[in-house]
């Protein structure tokens, strides 16, 4: 092979650094993710202009480019804490967390690209710790799963929002008690549950009784003011209308006047 000629050889050179700068200086950015400038020979991190969007960009090549995911990350946590009275609690929670995306900078210069071990993990177990701590196994048990779980999302976004992190939801998606002291609280929901059955068993009898008691004290004083209302006048006229009823009916009968003990007619017949 022919040896180049010398002339060739500044323009070989200078290719190739061409494309060594090239290389360092092409920075692609991929969906969902952000960049920070650090500039090497200026004031290194930048922090008051917006990040690198998605695409491509030419930097200089003695300045580097961190690349941060922007989008909604999760991190899934088993935690153990203790109840308010000492007993070790399970918590199994996830929480959905991203950086800020205008203090991408600042988020860079401060804690760096491993933030999520630095800040967001020591911030949802202390508050995991904290807010469990306020109660007993019984109530986290049965009624206060929401309530925890609201209570860890406030706590752990106060300490985030000061670490340009921004927290979306904290799910609580299990607590775990020890077995006996969870079979324990069952018999415990158990024994109140048949307990306020029984209650309203009793409830539901005594009201029947005071209604049945009702009826007849209304069907007795019913009677009472009927009874003092009807005179043998009376009875009398509405003999007289009955009889004069019967003897308009097209059935076979013998109507005897005046055959009563009270004088009231007797009726006869086939019906």
């Amino acid at each position: 092979m022919e040896k180049l000629p010398k002339v060739a050889l500044p323009f070989i050179v200078g290719a190739v650094l061409l494309l060594v700068v090239l290389a360092k200086s092409a920075i692609t950015i991929d969906s969902g993710e952000a960049g920070v400038l650090f500039k090497t020979f200026g004031e290194g991190v930048v922090v008051d202009e917006p990040p690198m969007g998605e695409g491509f960009h030419l930097v200089a090549p003695w300045n580097k480019v961190y690349i941060y995911e922007v989008r909604q990350q999760e991190l899934f946590e088993k935690m153990k804490v203790l109840s308010s009275n000492g007993l070790e609690i399970q918590i199994d929670a996830s929480a959905w967390y991203e950086p800020v995306y205008k203090d991408l900078g600042n988020l860079h210069q401060s804690l760096g690209q491993n933030y999520l071990q630095r800040v967001i993990m020591p911030s949802i177990r202390s508050a995991a710790r904290s807010v469990v701590g306020r109660y007993t196994p019984e109530q986290l048990y049965s009624s206060k799963r929401d309530a925890i779980q609201d209570e860890i999302f406030e706590e752990t976004k106060k300490i985030l929002d000061k670490q340009f992190v921004q927290l979306n939801e904290v799910l609580v998606r299990d607590v775990t008690l020890p077995i006996t002291i969870k079979e324990a609280i069952e018999r415990k929901l158990k024994q109140e549950q048949e307990s306020l059955e029984y209650e309203f068993r009793l409830v539901t009898a005594a009201k029947e009784a005071e209604k049945v008691i009702i009826d007849a004290k209304g069907k007795a004083e019913s009677n009472r003011i009927l009874s003092a209302s009807l005179t043998d006048k009376i009875l009398q006229d509405k003999g007289i209308e009955a009889t004069v009823k019967l003897s308009e009916s097209p059935n076979t009968k013998i109507i005897v006047i005046g055959s009563g003990d009270s004088g009231m007619p007797i009726i006869l017949g086939n019906q």
